[in-house]
């Protein structure tokens, strides 16, 4: 077996290193998000914790595994908790919704409950508050196979393995050089992936290729496409969205969602229904089972312009109209 720890040198060239700066750079660096809150549970002892009903079931699974207590809440209109009373010893779990929830929002749950974890997976560019155990996922935003940011002031006292990315990048290489459909399959693997993967470190490539990153740039595409999308779809939108910078998506609620995304599907334009276990755990009618159905995460990521934001905005006029006759 060759000793890996003696530097090679020569040979054919790998991927370039890159050493601009990393956003979430002084935050613990792990390979998944959900591993993100495994790290908090067993670093501050977590016994019981209260979870949206509206969001991922990958979330409510990992408490699970590490032997969490777990009760639900409800949200309002505007993502916001409702009703909430923690027990003693109970941690709230803030969800972020597509970066809808005000910094000074997240100060009053902090204030009022104390024991808050924040969940950005929807908000990379939502800087965050001091004393606050913080989560981000890099995939959401990204083209990485992995990679997420946790701000806490707990620290496990173990060593853990670092992540490697090289085996599961070919759906990321796949849809650079040809079509999202034919690397799907690999995609959805990689999800079901951290499903049973344990804490690891970052990934050395993903870390590589997260300091290749203009942020900037990258915050600005975001930024101007949902606002496009905000100004031209407000008058269909049954959502009361906040104008927030470096956007995950821009969520439209429509009546008919659910048949308007089977027909932009068609047409090429992906739109996913991020939460599909909420159809099994909410009640039908209920306003978790409405945004889970008939929510529309339009992309208005660094990939596209105006260009591609007006021919969404186009389609799902026409079809908005159509489905209200």
């Amino acid at each position: 077996m060759k000793n890996r720890t003696v530097k090679e040198i020569g040979g054919y060239l790998e991927l370039d290193r890159y050493g601009q700066n990393m956003l979430h750079e002084d935050a613990v660096a792990l390979n998944c998000g959900r591993n993100c809150l495994a790290y908090l549970i067993r670093a501050k002892r977590i016994k019981r914790i209260a979870l949206p009903l509206f969001m991922c079931s990958s979330v409510r699974e990992i408490c699970l595994r590490e032997g969490v207590e777990i009760r639900h809440y409800c949200i309002d209109e505007k993502f916001r908790p409702t009703d909430v009373t923690l027990s003693d010893g109970e941690w709230l779990y803030l969800v972020n919704y597509y970066g809808q929830l005000p910094a000074e929002d997240i100060e009053g749950y902090q204030k009022k409950y104390k024991r808050i974890i924040v969940d950005n997976a929807q908000a990379y560019f939502d800087s965050p508050l001091s004393d606050v155990d913080t989560l981000y996922t890099c995939r959401k935003f990204f083209g990485v196979a992995d990679g997420a940011f946790l701000y806490t002031d707990s620290a496990l006292d173990c060593e853990l393995e670092q992540d490697e990315s090289y085996g599961r990048m070919e759906f990321i290489l796949g849809r650079y050089e040809r079509t999202a459909s034919e690397f799907y399959g690999l995609y959805v693997k990689n999800n079901e992936l951290f499903d049973t993967e344990p804490i690891k470190r970052m990934s050395p490539l993903t870390l590589n290729l997260l300091h290749g990153i203009d942020y900037g740039s990258v915050k600005e595409k975001r930024t101007q496409n949902y606002r496009y999308l905000y100004k031209r779809l407000e008058c269909v939108n049954e959502l009361q969205l906040r104008k927030i910078e470096g956007a995950f998506a821009y969520p439209l609620l429509l009546k008919h969602g659910a048949e308007v995304r089977k027909k932009l599907i068609q047409e090429r334009i992906y739109i996913p229904m991020l939460w599909p276990n909420v159809l099994d755990d909410a009640e039908q009618g209920s306003m978790e089972y409405r945004y889970a159905e008939h929510i529309l995460p339009l992309p208005c990521d660094q990939r596209y312009g105006e260009a591609e934001m007006r021919r969404i905005c186009e389609l799902v006029c026409r079809l908005a109209m159509k489905g209200d006759k």
